[in-house]
């Protein structure tokens, strides 16, 4: 499954440009969000969300829920791993030591 998050797109329609402008908005409804906690809602998809942060969101840009999540169904398997994203460790070469005669 993947998600697409559309809250920059929605703040564009509203004439909201800049991530510090949903601060005081949200504030105003009781979400106390440090700026930089905005940005990072706003530049990409958060992994948790609350209710209460959803809720405001849709009131603040007269939206649903759907306006803002896209669910992505994504036919190939995707693997979360630790391993995820770095290159293949170079193979190992043994060596063996010897003694002269």
């Amino acid at each position: 499954m993947g998600i697409d998050w559309h809250l920059r797109l929605r703040m564009a329609e509203q004439g909201m440009f800049q991530t510090s402008d949903l601060v005081p908005l949200l504030a105003e409804r009781g979400i106390h969000l440090s700026r930089e906690q905005v940005y990072r809602l706003v530049a990409q998809p958060p992994q948790r969300l609350s209710m209460d942060v959803l809720a405001a969101l849709c009131d603040i840009l007269g939206c649903q829920p759907n306006d803002l999540i896209e669910v992505q169904v994504v036919n190939e398997e995707r693997r979360k791993t630790a391993e995820q994203g770095r290159t293949a460790a170079p193979p190992v070469r043994r060596s063996t030591i010897r003694r002269p005669d």
